[in-house]
């Protein structure tokens, strides 16, 4: 995943630490804002919505735990916490709270560095996972056809049922979930966890001809899961 261009925002009252930081990620491509405390935190937010904070523990006014508590009554935002190397309960009851990370000081800017790939990495799966989800509530349509999710049944145009085996309905939930995705038979096996196959095993090849013409208008040159020669298969 490529974080150039990524929205941070750095909360401390340390002015030096806070340009320390600023610098060191402008120069990795992030675009920094920076806070002063809670309060200036909150002023950001009115205007922008940061890809990610830093926010310390320690500061003057409400500290960085109250911030969080704060924060995580509307907010998913990825936090990772700055504390001092010694307060490991700090550290817990911010984990407890919903950051996301923390980094001791004084600050290791490649630590840091790494600790905001990963939370961004991390934000980015729970995306991808969540819009997999909501699409897979309700029904798909697939060709002319259309797989209810919610009852595992497909239907053609005139709403009559199409006689589906589980492996089948589990290869086109599979193909819903990867829209546009080209997959290869080891992903289709994988993702439709038929444990009884065999890595190899080029029956799958049987069941999507199956599917395509339960599907397809024709068949013979398919539109809805097409073949990608030498891939594997897309449903587009």
């Amino acid at each position: 995943m490529n974080d150039a261009g990524k929205q941070i925002l750095v909360c401390d009252d340390e002015i030096h630490l806070r340009e320390m930081v600023a610098e060191y990620l402008g120069e990795r491509g992030y675009a920094v804002t920076e806070a002063g405390n809670g309060a200036e935190l909150k002023t950001v937010l009115q205007s922008s919505a940061p890809d990610l904070i830093i926010l310390d523990v320690n500061m003057p006014g409400a500290d960085g735990l109250t911030v969080l508590r704060e924060l995580r009554i509307d907010s998913n935002v990825p936090v990772i916490m700055l504390t001092a190397a010694s307060e490991v309960i700090d550290r817990v009851v911010g984990l407890e709270m919903g950051a996301d990370d923390y980094v001791g000081k004084p600050v290791d800017l490649r630590e840091l560095e790494a600790r905001i790939k990963a939370s961004l990495r991390r934000q980015n799966t729970n995306s991808v996972e969540q819009s997999a989800r909501a699409r897979m509530k309700g029904t798909i349509p697939f060709g002319t056809c259309r797989l209810d999710l919610d009852a595992a049944k497909l239907f053609a145009a005139d709403d009559s049922e199409i006689a589906l085996t589980a492996m089948e309905f589990s290869l086109l939930r599979v193909f819903a979930e990867n829209r546009g995705r080209v997959l290869n038979r080891d992903q289709l096996l994988e993702q439709a966890h038929d444990r009884g196959w065999e890595p190899f095993d080029r029956s799958i090849d049987l069941r999507i001809s199956r599917l395509r013409r339960k599907i397809e208008s024709n068949p013979e040159k398919p539109e809805t899961i097409r073949t990608v020669r030498g891939i594997g298969y897309v449903f587009d």
